[in-house]
């Protein structure tokens, strides 16, 4: 035996039990130790070694198998024809390369047609159908047995009973993936938070677990969905010639098909396919975690047949990993512009969703008590689409001895001011106010932003310059610059002094919506302060407003209303509008004209995406003239939706809650008609 050999075996041997290990807590007790791409990389080292030493594989080899062994809490039963799991393409040539094997296969130099779905990240799952009637609901298992969740599948609201329609198979295995929606999850989530329960660390996760309920009744609360990608087991009845055909065909029998899926012809147009679909991954309502192209043809996919775990007429195109292990190396304790004191978790670089991530978001020291962190952990790291990369989990058996607990600081680390955590928050804050630098800079740093008072060349880095060389201290002292000593900084000239001077000056004539959202105030938004001021007409009568008054403007809570009062009692903010207004900082009261009659009078609207015609402030000018009320987010409130190109998460939770969706044409065509009314 060489040590070659030897050494693969050995290696061989570590994989195999790592690889068996995870299967078992991704599979039977739902509770997954590593993100999916690490579990990739140990899958695809053992098949290069037993690629390279054939004399290694064994058929209980994780790479001769489809997943897990099922769970002994369910009767297991034995699939008909195998649910076979589908090699992985990672990288744009892979799936070429797949369409050239096809090709050579199939002796063919035409191009292939293809169809092509998104893959859901959720449990695969048989349905068995008797004369159009639900009879069995079996999980994938390991590919040759499942689970009989019969009972718990009945429980998933989109899964009919009874088919719809005729022309159906006497027998009829439908297969699918049973998900949890993203608002589903999230909301789930919620509530085991505020319960004090453990949360669910994805929605695949959280569909696992709902579906493998010993009580059918719990299931049914956790709004699964289910979407169907194939047949198996087929007798007595026939079905069309072609992939894309059937699941139109399932479709008219009342099953849920994915409404994405296309039909394309070549490896290019199936990489446009994919490339599409990543760009729509985060505004969809679930989680996907690649695409499935199939060889549309069903005669060809028999000509092409199968290996000894996978079809080669199909292939699955896995999107760049968003979850990935790391070390947690330290926590440091950052000071926002409220004075919010958050923890930020400094980890040794990875390469996540298509970036390197070194910094991660822990919210507050609740999370950090929820996650059970300690410095030196082993992480998941989770990064998806633009959000703020996060800590989803900790993988304990790889915690060092000597990791130490985390713990807040007393002292602000910007200004050394208490911190403190009021009851009934979760985060806690600086006390040092206006005198804490960090909220200095970031309170004057809102303050010249775009959205309000617009100071043109008054950037990030000159605010921190100024604020160092103790030119400024507040927003008030904005006003108070001179040319001179701005031409005096390091980079700044006279005619970048004059032009910031310019600014300044010319940023004294405001609106009273864009002063209120300057102030910083505390759950007041863009949208927020436009309602506060359209409700109240002036900063006066904001300013004198109970908080009763305050929660009888729409959308403002109890919440934001203690945070306005609470703005407006504190004598140094009152003193430093003060100061701004000495200074020469005016704008228009608001002539409060009564909305009856108006054609949108009462209606809640959102404005998303990009439009052709206008800005989205100018046509959110435009609907609250109408009468509306121009909101920041979708809700079962919202009357509709102004969708223009790019639209993402808001458009899709419009879809998801049946909110009317307008596109910019249909718009605008609505606009004149509102103004004839």
């Amino acid at each position: 035996m060489s040590q070659d050999f030897q050494a693969a075996s050995e290696e061989a041997n570590s994989l195999r039990t790592a690889i068996e290990d995870h299967n078992y807590r991704y599979y039977v007790l739902d509770d997954p130790s590593v993100p999916d791409a690490e579990y990739d990389r140990l899958m695809q080292r053992l098949r290069q070694l037993e690629a390279q030493f054939p004399d290694l594989i064994t058929p209980e080899s994780p790479t001769q198998r489809v997943g897990a062994m099922p769970s002994d809490s369910f009767t297991t039963v034995e699939h008909r024809l195998p649910m076979l799991s589908l090699d992985n393409a990672f990288e744009e040539q892979d799936l070429v390369d797949f369409d050239r094997r096809v090709r050579d296969r199939l002796k063919r130099e035409e191009e292939v047609t293809y169809c092509c779905e998104p893959k859901l990240d959720g449990i695969a799952i048989s349905i068995w159908y008797e004369d159009g009637r639900l009879t069995r609901g079996v999980t994938r298992g390991d590919g040759a047995s499942g689970e009989d969740i019969t009972q718990n599948v009945k429980t998933v609201a989109n899964i009919p009973l009874k088919l719809r329609g005729e022309g159906y198979p006497k027998t009829l295995e439908v297969r699918g993936e049973i998900y949890l929606p993203r608002a589903a999850f999230d909301s789930f989530n919620k509530k085991a938070l505020e319960k004090g329960e453990k949360p669910f660390v994805n929605p695949r996760n959280a569909a696992a677990g709902s579906l493998r309920q010993l009580d059918p009744r719990i299931t049914a609360t956790r709004a699964l969905e289910m979407c169907c990608y194939s047949v198996g087991f087929v007798e007595d009845g026939e079905l069309p010639g072609s992939h894309r055909q059937i699941l139109e065909k399932l479709k008219e029998w009342g099953l849920k098909i994915n409404p994405l899926t296309e039909v394309v012809t070549g490896a290019e147009a199936c990489l446009e396919y994919y490339r599409s679909i990543l760009e729509q991954r985060d505004g969809l309502a679930y989680d996907i975690d690649g695409v499935v192209f199939k060889v549309n043809d069903l005669e060809l996919q028999q000509e092409l047949g199968f290996v000894s775990r996978a079809p080669r007429w199909a292939i699955a195109h896995k999107f760049p990993a968003q979850e990935e292990m790391t070390v947690l190396q330290a926590v440091d304790f950052q000071v926002g512009r409220t004075g919010a004191v958050t923890p930020v978790a400094r980890l040794n670089p990875v390469f996540v969703g298509g970036v390197t991530v070194s910094n991660a978001t822990l919210h507050n020291m609740d999370e950090i008590r929820r996650l059970d962190l300690h410095v030196g952990d082993t992480v998941v790291i989770r990064r998806a689409g633009d959000v703020i990369p996060q800590v989803v989990s900790v993988v304990k058996d790889k915690r060092p001895e000597n990791a130490a607990e985390i713990e807040r600081p007393g002292t602000c680390p910007v200004c050394g001011s208490d911190i403190v955590q009021l009851e009934g928050e979760a985060v806690a804050r600086c006390s040092g106010g206006l005198y804490c630098a960090a909220q200095q800079k970031e309170a004057i740093k809102h303050f010249a932003s775009r959205k309000a008072m617009d100071i043109d060349g008054l950037g990030d880095k000159l605010v921190d310059i100024l604020i160092e060389k103790e030119l400024i201290s507040t927003p008030a002292s904005l006003f108070t610059l001179r040319a001179a000593d701005i031409a005096a900084l390091e980079r700044m000239g006279q005619k970048s002094a004059e032009n910031l001077i310019a600014a300044l000056e010319k940023a004294k004539e405001t609106t009273l919506p864009r002063f209120i959202f300057a102030l910083g105030i505390r759950e007041v938004g863009e949208a927020t302060a436009k309602t506060l001021a359209n409700h109240f007409g002036s900063l006066d009568k904001l300013q004198q407003a109970s908080v009763e008054e305050l929660e009888a403007v729409q959308d403002i809570g109890p919440v934001s209303a203690g945070h306005i009062k609470s703005f407006f009692e504190q004598s140094h903010n009152l003193e430093t509008i003060e100061e701004l207004r000495a200074h020469g900082v005016q704008w228009p009261d608001i002539e409060l004209a009564s909305r009856e009659g108006l054609p949108l009078d009462g209606q809640s609207v959102v404005v998303t995406g990009t439009l052709e015609s206008m800005t989205r402030d100018e046509a959110k000018d435009l609907l609250v003239a109408l009468g509306a009320k121009a909101a920041g987010s979708v809700s079962a409130k919202t009357s509709f939706l102004v969708a223009g190109e790019k639209a993402g998460s808001k458009l899709a939770k419009a879809e998801q809650l049946g909110v009317q969706v307008y596109n910019e044409e249909q718009f605008l065509a609505k606009v004149k008609e509102w103004q004839g009314s």
